[in-house]
């Protein structure tokens, strides 16, 4: 697996964490779906959020 770095400090001390809950990213075409958790990688060392996905994507399809 590739080695992530930061775009604005450079620096390579990334980590996951998640967002859930109310956060929780729901289909459009489904209002009364719960959705899916959204899973961020975080640079630990500046905060910047470098990508964000959907823990269940399969949700997503029509």
């Amino acid at each position: 697996m590739e080695e992530k770095k930061c775009p604005k400090c450079g620096s390579r001390d990334i980590e996951q964490g998640i967002l859930s809950g109310y956060a929780a990213m729901r289909p459009d075409h489904k209002r009364l779906s719960f959705g899916s958790v959204i899973i961020a990688d975080v640079c630990t060392d500046c905060g910047e959020i470098l990508s964000m996905k959907v823990e269940k994507p399969e949700q997503f399809k029509k």
